[in-house]
């Protein structure tokens, strides 16, 4: 799947010129913690988020430090604080090194980029031009479509749920095939034999709860450590 099939391509934008007042209206009718901030010809150049605007003096919030830190810190760092706590512009508060995904890229590399960088939506861009934005939002959207949906001529027989579940069991390395035991009746899968740790137990369930058809899972499961199955 691919960044375009997932995006929003309905973006709420800031301009440069706009005033912080503004942007925050924007942002609190759309539900939005963050906005692109395009110039007058809609390229993207920055982007606003509510971590620029806490610290503001109209409430009181900028950072008070005492007169040594202040020293040791300079004028330029103060300086750079009191733009940030003290302006109305867009321009002046919002953060220029942008993080962007092209429309074309696999949807995991957008995923790689919101984890690696801890952030909630990222810009998404066509030549350089902004035509979307991905939030994580959009991703649970996505993962709701996925979800596989029950065969329209009811529920599949115990037949094709074991043969389904043996041929998901074949592609994962981490299972010993020939240690596990599934007997199915009426959609009820029973799981019996041995895994080597908790998290093996845990994703056979899964495995096993993800497989159209299956009502339930009994866990008969002995977990044995392997490092001392044999001492």
């Amino acid at each position: 799947m691919k960044v375009g099939d997932a995006m929003n391509g309905e973006v709420r934008t800031a301009l440069v010129s706009d005033p912080v007042s503004l942007a925050m209206q924007i942002m609190l009718g759309a539900r939005v913690s963050g906005l692109p901030v395009v110039d007058d010809q809609g390229g993207l150049i920055g982007i606003l988020t509510e971590g620029d605007l806490i610290r503001r003096s109209e409430v009181g919030t900028e950072r008070r430090r005492p007169r040594w830190l202040e020293w040791v810190l300079g004028p330029r760092r103060l300086a750079q604080e009191y733009v940030g706590t003290h302006s109305r512009r867009v321009g002046d508060l919002m953060s220029r090194e942008v993080l962007t995904v092209e429309e074309s890229a696999p949807l995991g590399d957008a995923v790689a980029l919101l984890e690696r960088h801890h952030i909630k939506r990222v810009p998404v861009t066509r030549d350089g031009r902004l035509v979307g934005i991905l939030s994580r939002a959009d991703l649970m959207r996505v993962f709701l479509a996925a979800l596989p949906k029950e065969a329209a001529d009811g529920v599949a027989s115990d037949a094709d749920i074991q043969q389904h579940i043996h041929q998901e069991m074949l592609r994962h390395p981490w299972i010993t095939r020939s240690a596990v035991q599934v007997n199915v009746a009426r959609g009820a899968v029973d799981l019996d034999g041995v895994v080597t740790n908790e998290a093996m137990r845990q994703a056979l369930r899964v495995l096993v709860e993800n497989v159209p058809g299956v009502v339930c899972v009994t866990d008969k499961l002995t977990t044995v450590d392997a490092t001392t199955a044999y001492m």
